[in-house]
């Protein structure tokens, strides 16, 4: 399904989100804190944009994804920026050496991940000590009535934007039904807390329609 619609993506997101899809991608940036040396794991990668963004202020990246198509766009897009690596990659089930990372990323693909709970466990397996995560997800507006008018959105006006817009509107009958069955902030907090992280905490961006969340592994 990513595949399929790996070379419309990024004009597909920026449709369906007003182009916010920018702004919540430096933020993500700005949280992740990338420092030249560093090297940081951006998994569930798509197309990498944010990966070329984490590059671009010094960071040794690794974009990874499950979806060869997906990063087929990256490479195409961004694989002559310095610092960049590509590879295909498993959330539940990592390629790489444990405490290879000094941060770790990962920005709407957790829900898509069939064991999301294993997904954060290999992400702390594969963090230096004192390095920290970031993730960043949709997630549920705390406002009543905002969150009426964003469900009545995804529901009514988003398939038309991404039938318009998009190259698989059924793949993005999915993302709808997968944002309305993903838990609220503060439990997908509390995942992260079991698996280990500490320091866990979250923002709220546009109102809650996505959270950066945000941990440290124990030094």
């Amino acid at each position: 399904m990513f595949d399929q619609v790996a070379k419309r993506y990024d004009l597909t997101n920026m449709a369906m989100t007003f182009g916010l899809d920018a702004l919540w991608r430096e933020a993500t940036t700005n949280a992740v804190a990338p420092q030249p040396g560093e090297r940081i794991l951006d998994l569930a990668a798509g197309t990498c944009r944010s990966s070329a963004s984490f590059a671009r202020r010094g960071a040794e990246v690794v974009a990874a994804d499950f979806s060869p198509g997906m990063l087929a766009e990256g490479k195409k897009n961004f694989g002559d920026v310095r610092g960049m690596s590509f590879a295909e990659a498993d959330a539940t089930n990592l390629p790489f050496d444990d405490e290879s990372f000094d941060a770790v990323s990962m920005s709407y693909g957790l829900r898509n991940v069939n064991d999301p709970k294993k997904a954060i466990a290999e992400l702390l397996r594969v963090t230096k000590p004192g390095g920290r995560i970031v993730i960043n997800e949709f997630s549920t507006p705390p406002n009543r009535v905002f969150r009426g008018l964003y469900r009545f959105y995804n529901d009514r006006i988003l398939p038309a934007v991404a039938r318009t817009v998009g190259s698989n509107g059924e793949a993005y009958d999915y993302l709808n039904e997968s944002i309305r069955d993903w838990p609220a902030q503060h439990e997908l907090a509390e995942w992260l807390r079991e698996a280990g992280w500490t320091d866990v905490g979250y923002k709220n961006l546009s109102m809650g329609i996505v959270a950066l969340h945000r941990g440290r592994k124990a030094a």
